[in-house]
Parts: structure tokens; sequence; C-alpha cells
């Protein structure tokens, strides 16, 4: 799809980059920029930098960077041309229509038919709880201690126990039973009648990074079954990579850098009801990657709040060990036997609860201790070898090899053995998956600073490339970064930088730009330097055919080929 150029600088110029990145993350002024945590990666200190002057962010950790749009898009998940979109709307620029192909215009439709049916819905459910139809759903709120505030702020509804009644309300906006099947809202029966999955259930409204609904998670309030039930996934909302409430938690977990993850929505709720604004939930499902990974970016450290029995546990110990293995700081809060956070807040209030604070146990112990104790031998060894084999980062696997092996009991010699035999077995299989693009440039230092000029003074990129810098370029990475710049249209070039490359553009970025003066001796360096690289090569390559006119016997063609190099050379005369 051809990028609206137009558009891109438009969004650029009205969207303040500063403002935009504050809404998640603390930014403190230093000197000419903007320094705060990282929402990319674990850290604590502040890598995260921000120059509104230049419209770019840049993270010396993990090496994300961008403009303000990159930056959008990435922290609320989005693709390139759904984030432009949203966040033109929200500053004020019109998109229009323009070179939209037709097959992203019909998704463009069905998304816009998918947000607009969850918001009437949302609108239905909460009108639908304060109806004589909604007497149930309130009296088993408030014996479930909901405030009004709650109710208000999370949005909550009810699906009136009957069999089509938000789907006639969806005909009665022009929507098509169809389009309702595909929203996720509603099901087809017998038949094909269409009817209301969610019939007589608490509706709990689930929220992008926008804060739009775009699934619902719904709840019996008796002995039903299910449970819960959630949205089918559609053109919005695709399982598992979503958490209940952390569009509610996001603000406070910029500042707390902590998260508090439970089970249910109304733990969830209860929690931020006394005071615990940095908690949000698992949507009535096992914790995903995709979850895990969504989270460490807003947080530091999740403290998991799960139950305290058997499948508590496993979960627990689950979504400990996906932490662990992103980096990320874990502990385990353990709550009384029989009780969930949402009775122990209730019965105990915050006191309690901050006492099972208190004793929240290092994820990685808790993980040692529920494999010590109730895996088999076999399985304890295998637990370790995925463990450790599941660590992103080498050093990370270099600190917990001996917390392991002694946790489980196991001879860490044996256990390294182990480690390598995965990995050889892991290398003769085929590659399930590309590899993962490189996070930073592997180029030569001379390199690199012909590139940062060329970045920084984009006014010299065509005198560069009429004067031969590609050829003299030493790698492959630096003459593809240098095709891109002389190659693309200035207003789309940022946007088609691969991850290293932004990071390489971002670093260059932060040293002062060469004024014009200073820039005009540079670039006579530049070229005298690529003059005598190439006088160089040529040496080298008469050097070697007159070696090899001597080893033939070929005497006229070696002085020729002498008199070549010694002209070359400014010394004809010798």
């Amino acid at each position: 799809m051809k990028r609206d150029t137009g558009t891109v600088a438009a969004v650029k110029a009205r969207a303040n980059i500063a403002e935009i990145v504050g809404r998640y993350v603390n930014l403190r002024p230093v000197g000419g920029r903007l320094v705060g945590p990282c929402p990319f990666h674990q850290e604590t200190k502040g890598s995260f930098n921000v120059h509104p002057d230049k419209g770019f962010f840049h993270c010396f950790g993990c090496q994300a960077s961008g403009d303000v749009i990159d930056f959008y898009c990435r922290i609320n998940g989005l693709e390139f041309r759904e984030g432009l979109e949203r966040l033109a709307a929200e500053v004020g620029v019109d998109v229009g229509q323009a070179r939209r192909d037709p097959r992203a215009a019909r998704q463009r439709q069905e998304r816009d038919a998918c947000l607009a049916m969850h918001e009437l819905a949302d609108r239905y459910f909460r009108h639908v709880l304060g109806t004589p139809a909604g007497e149930a759903a309130r009296d088993y709120l408030a014996r479930r201690k909901v405030s009004p505030e709650m109710i208000e702020a999370f949005s909550l509804g009810v699906s009136p126990d009957g069999w089509q009644g938000l789907s006639d309300v969806l005909r009665s906006r022009g929507f098509s039973e169809d389009m309702g099947v595909l929203a996720g809202l509603l099901s087809a029966g017998r038949n094909g009648r269409v009817w209301d999955r969610f019939r007589d259930r608490l509706m709990f409204p689930i929220r992008d990074g926008g804060g739009r609904v775009i699934a619902f998670g719904g709840r019996t309030m008796g002995d039903g079954e299910p449970k819960y039930l959630n949205s089918a996934e559609t053109p919005i909302y695709t399982k598992g990579q979503h958490l209940y409430g952390l569009y509610e938690a996001r603000p406070h977990m910029a500042k707390s850098r902590r998260a508090l993850l439970t089970e249910g929505y109304l733990d969830v709720i209860t929690l931020h009801q006394f005071g615990y604004g940095d908690a949000c939930g698992v949507l009535g499902t096992a914790l995903t990657p995709e979850q895990a990974k969504r989270l460490s970016g807003f947080a530091s450290r999740v403290d998991l709040v799960f139950d305290g029995d058997p499948p508590g546990r496993k979960a627990a110990l689950r979504s400990a060990q996906m932490f662990l293995s992103l980096g990320g700081g874990c502990r385990v809060v353990p709550l009384p036997d029989g009780e969930d956070v949402d009775s122990l807040l209730h019965a105990a209030g915050r006191d309690g609860f901050e006492e099972c604070l208190a004793k929240a146990e290092d994820g990685l112990t808790f993980c040692l201790r529920v494999v010590r104790g109730t895996f088999s031998p076999k399985e304890i060894a295998a637990w370790a070898v995925e463990f450790l084999n599941g660590l992103g980062d080498a050093a990370l696997r270099a600190v917990f090899i001996p917390r392991v092996s002694s946790g489980l009991g196991l001879a860490e010699r044996e256990l390294r053995q182990s480690l390598g035999e995965a990995e050889d077995r892991g290398r003769r299989q085929p590659a399930a998956a590309p590899p993962r693009r490189q996070r930073s440039l592997d180029i030569a230092p001379r390199d690199a600073e012909l590139l940062a000029f060329a970045i920084r003074r984009a006014d010299y990129r065509a005198a560069l490339a009429e004067a031969g810098a590609e050829a003299a370029l030493s790698g492959d990475a630096a003459r593809e970064f240098f095709d891109k710049l002389v190659g693309e249209v200035a207003d789309e070039l940022e946007s088609r930088l691969d991850t290293a490359q932004s990071a390489f553009w971002a670093k260059a970025l932060l040293e002062p730009v060469e004024g014009d003066e200073q820039a005009a001796a540079v670039f006579e360096e530049i070229c005298i330097f690529l003059r005598q690289s190439r006088e160089g090569d040529r040496r080298r390559v008469l050097t070697e055919a007159i070696r090899r006119a001597q080893e033939q016997g070929e005497h006229m063609q070696a002085l020729r080929l002498l008199g070549e190099l010694q002209a070359l050379s400014g010394r004809g005369d010798e």
C-alpha cells in the first residue's frame, strides 16, 4: 500500500510528540530533550529520549526509535495505516480516501462497522443495566460490593435474558445479521437463527489502547456455564493479545512502573476500587506470550495475584516463567486459602492485602519451589532445560543457570550439558520462523561516519552518490542503507527504515548538525577519501596484475602495467 506522504507530513506537523509520548511515559527535561523509562523494554533508568525539536524518540537500551507515528503505532499495537488514521483523527487531520486500494478500503469499512457495532452494544448494555431488565444484575453488583464509581469507570452493563435484544438493536441501526455475526456479538443457532450469545450475563467491555470498545467479556451471575464467555475474534479483536483493564490501568502503571495481574474481571475492578489502579487481568483464559510482552512494555515488575488453589498455582507458575523469560521483574503474591483478591479486599481491606504483598515471593524462587515440590525428577530436569533455553538473553541465562541448578538440586555441569544438547537438536531442526531483525547495524566506523553525515545533511546525499560513496562503503548493510538514503522521497524515508536503520538514524540526529562551512569541509574530506580509496583499489589490482604477468613471462605486459602504476602514484619520472 502506498503511503499518503502528505497526510504523514500533516500528522507529524500537528501531533506534539512530547504530549503523545507523555501520555505513556513520565518524562523529565534534560537539556534540550526529554528523558524517561522506556515503555518498550524493562528498565529502571531513563534511557528513553524524546527530542521535541527534531520530532523523534530513541531508546539507547532497546534501540527503539522513530517519529510520533511510529511511537503511537508501537505503543498501541497498531499497523501503520490504522495508527496513522487514528492519530490523524486525534489531532484533526483529514486523512481522506486518497490512494487507498479497494481491498484496504473494504478492510477499513469492516473495521469501522465492527467498532460502530461495539460502541452501540456498549451503550445498549449500559442502558439495560438501569432498566427493570437489569435489576438482577444491579442486585448482583450490590452483593459483590461494586461501587457506583467503578460501575461507571469500567462501563459495566448487562445483556438481558432474551434471545434477540441486541440483534434487534443492531438491525434497527442498519446492521445486517451477517455483520452482527462477524462482529462476534451474536451467534447463529439452528436454521441460521441469530441470537444474543451473551444473554443474561454481566458485560465487561474490553478496550484497545485508544479506549475504544473492541470486545466484551460476559460473566454469569449464577451457576451458568461457562462462567466466562469472551467475544469471538473479529477484524478488531484477536484473542490472546489484550488484557482486561489495561487501558484504565496504563496511566497508573506509568507512575508506579508496576502491574498487578489477576484472573477475574471483578478482581481487577475491586483492586481499582481499593486504590490499586495499576491492576489488570487476563480474559478468563491462560496468559499468552503476546499479553506478557504487551504488559512488560508498561511495567518493570509484574505482581501475579492468582488464586492459591492448584489451578491458580499452575497458572502462576506458567505466567511467572513467561515474564522471567522476557527478562522482567516478577513476584507471586500469596493469598490465604479459599480467598481470591476480591473476597480478601472486602474482608480485610487494604491492610490485609498489603500483608500479602509484603510476603510476595520472587518469581524464580516461586517457580523453583513449585517445580521441586510437585514435579517428578524427570519433569524437573525437563522444566529446567525448557525454562533456560527459553531465555532470549545469553547473559540472563548465565545468571539463572546457577540459581536453577541449586534450587532444583541439579548438578550444574550436567545441566549445562543438557542445555547444549537441546541447542544442538534445535539447530538440526528446520527453522520454524524467519530470523529476528537485527537491532543494530553491523557497519565499520568509517562507513558509520559517512552515513551519519548523509542523514544530518540531506542536501549532500546526491553529491555523495555522484562521488561514488556507495562503492566505497565496506559492508552490505551500509550500502543498503545508503541506497535508501539517496533513493527514497524525503517524506517517506523514515517510515521505510527497518528497526536497525531507524536506531542508527536517531543516533545520528543526536549529534549537532554541521553548519554550511563545516559540511562543505566534511564533504571535501569524504571526496578525498573516496578518491584515495579508488586509487588504492586500482593500485592493488595493478600490483596483482604485474605479479601474474611476471610469473607467466609476459615482460612487456608487466612493464606497461608498471608504468601505469607509477603514473597513478605520481612517480612517472622514476
